[in-house]
């Protein structure tokens, strides 16, 4: 049975899933909050998988950026000047969209009934 159109059986197996990917057991409860960092199977914590992207973001957007400005001073090929924009316009989009999810997702766990 659904409540305000939430299944909770869906949440169960979320929740599962989620400690599944953390590395924690699905039976297990995170008693210590740094357990949130624990590594997953494949050697890489939920923390540096979200810092090297970020990272990435920001190298793509200041490469867009540099690109502009050799445009602007002529020493750039117009092509690779095109290719640098629209990478970093669809890296913006992609952050955009990933923090409106995440709020989204926050937001419906607040609204949640305890």
């Amino acid at each position: 049975m659904a409540l305000n159109g939430i299944n909770p059986n869906a949440v169960v197996n979320a929740y599962s899933n989620s400690q599944n990917i953390s590395g924690i057991s699905g039976g297990d409860i995170i008693s210590n909050p740094k357990d949130v960092n624990n590594v997953n199977s494949d050697g890489a914590s939920f923390a540096d998988l979200l810092k090297n992207n970020i990272e990435k973001s920001i190298d793509t957007m200041r490469s867009g950026e540099d690109m502009t400005a050799k445009a602007i001073s002529g020493e750039a090929n117009l092509t690779d000047v095109v290719q640098a924009v629209t990478s970093a316009e669809l890296t913006l989009q992609t952050v955009v969209s990933v923090r409106d999810k995440m709020i989204s997702a926050y937001q419906d766990i607040m609204r949640m009934p305890i």
